[in-house]
């Protein structure tokens, strides 16, 4: 489980996992939140399922920081295991 902040305007790397499924759950903010070929927004205390091998991302549409906790299930939850697509931050 770990917590993420995404400032204003930025947006985590389109990526997916092959051994990990997630559940995020918005503390604070706005989450625009794409998943395989959807793209939803989430506000405060809703949550959304990311499913194992799914590509997605998470970015902040708003004006303050999005907050969001992220449980993570599966066979192996190492940080190794993401597959980037796109990234703005070069990783």
């Amino acid at each position: 489980m770990k917590r993420i902040q995404v400032k204003p305007k930025a947006s985590l790397s389109l990526q997916k996992h092959h051994h990990r499924a997630e559940h995020w759950v918005v503390v604070s903010g706005t989450a625009e939140v794409t998943c395989g070929d959807k793209v939803i927004l989430l506000t405060e205390n809703q949550s959304t399922y990311i499913p194992l091998g799914e590509i997605h991302r998470l970015h902040n549409p708003g004006t303050i920081p999005l907050e969001i906790i992220e449980v993570q299930s599966g066979s192996y939850l190492g940080e190794d295991d993401i597959q980037r697509y796109d990234d703005n931050y070069g990783r």
